[in-house]
């Protein structure tokens, strides 16, 4: 199927929800590149497809609870938040790491690449600083989307900021 600028994502998604498989295809190929960036941040790469798949299965299986009226991106956000969460906790209990080992910080070298630097950020900061900045949404949708308050993401882009400017040695 192919993307109607005309068509919203909700609307998309009414059609998904009445029946229309055609609608969901063109839902994912519209959202997928976001999760994937969500996702970059804080996996492995090998896991990012993984990820993005569970979500696609998770909103299907849920999509009975979006209700007509509300914003799409921050529903299927939030889908994608419990699976990373999920995903974490999983690889965390795996790991026989040392706390100190896990949270060290090494310091990048600039050519290591706009990734690696978001991958020195906490997660909750990461994806503010991803839906600010890499795909311009306002503060509201960001709270929306993160199920925050505006002050909390203004709170979390501002410590990003700061931990940016710490790990390149100077100001950004």
């Amino acid at each position: 199927m192919q993307w109607d600028e005309k068509v919203t994502l909700e609307e998309w998604m009414q059609r998904y929800q009445a029946g229309d498989g055609d609608a969901l295809e063109a839902i994912v190929r519209e959202v997928s590149p976001r999760l994937k960036a969500i996702f970059r941040g804080g996996s492995p790469d090998g896991e990012i497809e993984e990820l993005v798949q569970e979500t696609w299965f998770q909103v299907h299986r849920s999509r009975h609870t979006w209700r007509p009226g509300e914003m799409l991106l921050p529903w299927i956000y939030s889908i994608a938040r419990h699976i990373r969460s999920r995903s974490y906790r999983k690889r965390v209990r795996r790991s026989e790491v040392e706390l100190d080992e896990r949270i060290s910080i090494p310091t990048p070298e600039l050519s290591g690449g706009f990734e690696q630097l978001l991958s020195e950020l906490p997660e909750s900061q990461r994806e503010v600083l991803i839906l600010m900045k890499v795909e311009g949404r306002s503060l509201e949708e960001v709270a929306a989307a993160t199920g925050t308050s505006v002050g909390s993401v203004k709170q979390k882009v501002h410590r990003a900021y700061e931990k940016l400017r710490r790990v390149l040695g100077g100001d950004l």
